[in-house]
């Protein structure tokens, strides 16, 4: 009887060490699968792609510079651009975005995981706009296009360019302030503001009149801003580069002898209607400074954003004896200039007859 009990008790041992084991297996599975899920989940939260433009491969995400966090999810939101909000929450909870919003033009890619996304975001590393400043009529146009494209709106670029005491430490006036602006194509960040998209512009109105011009400037007795005025009635008279020079010649002696410059274009400007195809007595009769037909001297100022070169035309302008001009009768886009009001009438009738046969 004896040693019976005792294998009782080696195998009751054994089936207690069996399930001991089983226990600590199947915890073992269940900690496995547990952290199994628990990886997968957070692997999906940081690495999942996340980001949905739509069926374009980039796109942009603006983030101004008023913007909280909330702001940033909200637009991510709404314009449908996150597949899960939750998870982007977290990862920018988690990477501390959250109170470290920076403002820009966020260039982003389809699928993009929120690990990329809230890093991009963070990073504050933005892709710069490249805008082109040309054939621009007004400074309310200018405002307006520069309002479309930068973070800068264009009230708070009008109520700039009309500050007279901002206009002032520039040289300028508000009637001048178009020709404070160098046509060219700039490089910048979308959140820039106001101020700053001046300072650039002076850095390149500043390199362009360098000395050698205001020297050429000065030798006209002219103003720089009063030379772009010229240049902008000089380049909306003619589109070929090649008679510009003349053609300064022309109102450049007109000023001298202290005539009106009877300049079309200013009439047009004047009237706000650049379609016109042909001035009439009625034109003319526009009360306005611009109308160059009414009153003596410069308008106030330009009518236009006149190009670089046209302003160097000026500058170097032709010395001749012309007063008058006209357009040819060809349609070639020239003019034909004459000394004498005699010559000038015989050429505006031949203008004038092929304007009549067009019917203009």
């Amino acid at each position: 009887m004896p040693p019976k009990r005792r294998t009782s008790s080696k195998k009751q041992g054994k089936k207690s060490s069996s399930s001991f084991k089983k226990i600590l297996i199947a915890l073992a599975i269940l900690l496995l699968l547990s952290l199994g899920s628990s990886f997968f989940y957070y692997y999906g939260k940081i690495f999942k792609p996340n980001l949905n433009l739509n069926g374009q491969k980039t796109g942009f995400i603006y983030v101004k510079s008023t913007d909280k966090f909330e702001d940033v999810v909200n637009q991510l939101s709404e314009k449908k651009m996150l597949q899960n909000r939750e998870s982007f929450i977290w990862m920018a909870e988690f990477l501390k975005y959250k109170d470290h919003v920076l403002p820009g033009r966020f260039k982003v890619k389809n699928g993009m995981n929120n690990k990329d996304l809230v890093a991009l975001l963070k990073s504050g590393k933005q892709e710069p706009i490249r805008i082109t400043i040309q054939n621009i009529r007004t400074k309310e146009q200018l405002a307006g296009k520069i309002g479309k494209l930068l973070e800068a709106d264009s009230i708070s670029l009008i109520q700039y360019f009309n500050d007279e005491s901002k206009m002032e430490k520039l040289g300028l006036s508000s009637e001048t302030a178009l020709s404070y602006f160098m046509p060219d194509t700039y490089e910048f960040y979308w959140n820039t503001p106001t101020p700053r998209f001046m300072e650039k512009m002076g850095k390149a109105y500043d390199k362009f009149w360098n000395e050698e011009r205001k020297r050429l400037s000065a030798q006209m007795d002219l103003s720089p801003a009063q030379v772009s005025t010229l240049a902008s009635i000089v380049m909306q008279e003619s589109n070929k580069s090649d008679e510009w020079s003349i053609i300064a010649g022309v109102y450049y002696n007109r000023h001298l002898k202290g005539m009106k410059l009877q300049a079309d274009p200013t009439v047009k400007f004047a009237l706000n209607d650049p379609t016109i195809k042909r001035i009439r007595g009625n034109h003319l009769l526009v009360d306005s400074p611009y109308n160059t037909y009414k009153y003596g001297g410069l308008p106030p100022g330009p009518i236009y954003m006149p190009s670089q070169k046209c302003i160097d035309a000026v500058l170097r302008y032709q010395h001749h004896n012309y007063i008058y001009f006209c357009a040819k009768p060809d349609g070639s886009g020239y003019h034909a200039f004459a000394v004498t009001y005699e010559q000038h009438m015989q050429n505006a009738r031949k203008y004038q007859r092929n304007l009549n046969k067009q019917g203009i």
